[in-house]
C-alpha cells in the first residue's frame, strides 16, 4: 500500500455504506499506519444475543473482510458482558438478561459462522469481559462521568419509553458507555456498525477523548431489508437467512425475494458494482440475475458443489414442477378419497379446518392439478402432492384408509 494510494482505499471502504466519520480522519489514520508501519486496530463487536448470524449481519463483517485484506488488525469482539445486559437500541422494553452459559453457547456459534466471510487465521478475538469484568469503581465513576442523563435520553427509544412512562433500568443506561470503554481497551482506530449502532459508536468516540484517547472512526454500514423487501431482516419476523442454513434453503430464500433487492443484496453481500447490476436487470431477465445471486451467495457460504446442487433441485422442483427426491414420502390410501380428507392427513396441516382453508385458496395441487375440498382423488404408487410454494409429499406402498383422524 503507497501513500499515493490512500484515496483510491478511502473509496473503496466507503462503497456501500452509509457515513464514515469521518473520511478525513480514516485517511489521515491510514496515513500514518502506511507511515509508521503500524496497522490500524479495527473492532467489531457482537452481542452473542442469538445463536445464529444472518445475511443481515454479514454486511458489516464484509467490510471488516476488506479491512483484512488491507493488513489491519482486525478485531471480532464477543460482548460476553455487553450481551448481559442487550442492546436496547430500538427496544420497546427491556431486554432479558442471559446467563453466561447462553452467551458463552451464542459466542461459539459466532466464532464459526463468521469464519465462512472472515479469514480465521488473522482475526483477533476477544471478550469485553477481559476489562469490564475486571473494572474497579474508580473506573466505574470516570467513565459515568463521560455522559449526561440529557444525553442519553436523546436516543429516541429510550426518549419514547421515558415519555410513555416505560421502565427504563440503570444497566440499560450503562450500555453505550461499556460498548466505548471496549474501543478504550482495545485502542480502537475503526469500529464498525449498521446505522442503528450510530449513538453508540458517537459515544464511544466520546469516551476515547475522555480518556486521552484519539477518536475512532466510524464506520456505518445500512440495515439489510429481509426476503419480504420491506422490513429489517430479522429471524423474530421470519424474513430472514441464516447463513449456516441448508444449501437448498439458502437458494430457495434468495430466488424468493422481489426483484427491486437483486442489486442491493448484491452490493451489500458480494460488492458487486451496483450500476452494473441494474443495467442488467433493465435489459435482461431479472430472474436469471437472481439466480446468479443466489448461486454465488451459496458458493459463498458453502461451496461450488453445494451451490450447483442447490440451483439444480431449485430448477427441477419449481422450473420443472418436479417432485424433489427427499419429500417425505405417505402410504397410498386403498380406495379414492375426498380431498379434503387427503390434505386433512397431511403432516404439517393442522388441522381440517385448516386444510378446507387451504384447498379454497387454491393453495395445493395433485399431481400438477389445482384440488377443491370436494375433488375425489385416486392416489397411486406415482403420485405427488404440493401444499404451499415448498412442501411436497410422494406416495408409495398401499394401506387402508387416508391416515390421521383430524375431526377437529
Amino acid at each position: 500500500m503507497r501513500v499515493r494510494d490512500i484515496g483510491k482505499i478511502v473509496d473503496w471502504l466507503a462503497d456501500g455504506t452509509e457515513e464514515i466519520v469521518s473520511r478525513e480522519l480514516l485517511a489521515q489514520k491510514l496515513e500514518r499506519s502506511e507511515r509508521e508501519g503500524r496497522p490500524l486496530v479495527v473492532k467489531l463487536g457482537v452481542d452473542p444475543t442469538a445463536p445464529d448470524l444472518h445475511f443481515g449481519h454479514t454486511v458489516v463483517i464484509e467490510k471488516l473482510r476488506q479491512f483484512q485484506e488491507l493488513g489491519h488488525q482486525v478485531v471480532f469482539l464477543i460482548g460476553d458482558m455487553t450481551g448481559r445486559i442487550g442492546d436496547p437500541t430500538d427496544r420497546t422494553a427491556t431486554r432479558r438478561q442471559l446467563s453466561e452459559d447462553e452467551v458463552k453457547a451464542n459466542a461459539a456459534t459466532y466464532i464459526e459462522q463468521a469464519s465462512k466471510i472472515l479469514d480465521p487465521t488473522r482475526l483477533t478475538l476477544r471478550y469485553n469481559s477481559e476489562w469490564l469484568g475486571a473494572m474497579d469503581f474508580v473506573t466505574v465513576i470516570r467513565l459515568l462521568s463521560q455522559m449526561t442523563l440529557a444525553r442519553i435520553l436523546e436516543r429516541e427509544d429510550f426518549h419514547n419509553r421515558f415519555v410513555q412512562h416505560v421502565p427504563i433500568h440503570l444497566h440499560e443506561l450503562m450500555y453505550p458507555l461499556m460498548q466505548g470503554y471496549d474501543s478504550v481497551a482495545l485502542g480502537a482506530d475503526v469500529e464498525l456498525g449498521g446505522t442503528d449502532q450510530k449513538f453508540n459508536i458517537m459515544t464511544a468516540r466520546q469516551v476515547q477523548e475522555g480518556f486521552g484517547q484519539e477518536p475512532e472512526v466510524g464506520i456505518f454500514t445500512p440495515i439489510l431489508e429481509g426476503t419480504d423487501g420491506v422490513r429489517r431482516m430479522g429471524k423474530s419476523l421470519g424474513n430472514y437467512v441464516g447463513v449456516s442454513e441448508p444449501p437448498e434453503s439458502m437458494y430457495g430464500k434468495v430466488m424468493s425475494i422481489p426483484d427491486h433487492l437483486i442489486a442491493r443484496w448484491g452490493q451489500l453481500l458480494l460488492g458487486w458494482n451496483r450500476t452494473q447490476v441494474e443495467a442488467r436487470l433493465a435489459s435482461e431477465n431479472p430472474r436469471d440475475v437472481k439466480a446468479e445471486l443466489a448461486f454465488a451467495l451459496v458458493r459463498r457460504f458453502w461451496d461450488e458443489r453445494a451451490a450447483k446442487l442447490a440451483a439444480e433441485k431449485f430448477d427441477r422442483v419449481f422450473r420443472q414442477r418436479e417432485v424433489p427426491e427427499d419429500a417425505p414420502v405417505l402410504p397410498v390410501p386403498g380406495e379414492p378419497v375426498l380431498a379434503l380428507d387427503l390434505v386433512a392427513g397431511l403432516p404439517e396441516v393442522p388441522s381440517r379446518s385448516e386444510a378446507r382453508r387451504l384447498l379454497q385458496q387454491g393453495a395445493v395441487r395433485f399431481n400438477g392439478q389445482r384440488l377443491r375440498p370436494e375433488d375425489q382423488v385416486v392416489v397411486t404408487e406415482d403420485s405427488w402432492i404440493k401444499v404451499g410454494k415448498r412442501r411436497f409429499f410422494r406416495f408409495a406402498g398401499q394401506v387402508e384408509g387416508v391416515g390421521r383422524d383430524r375431526s377437529r
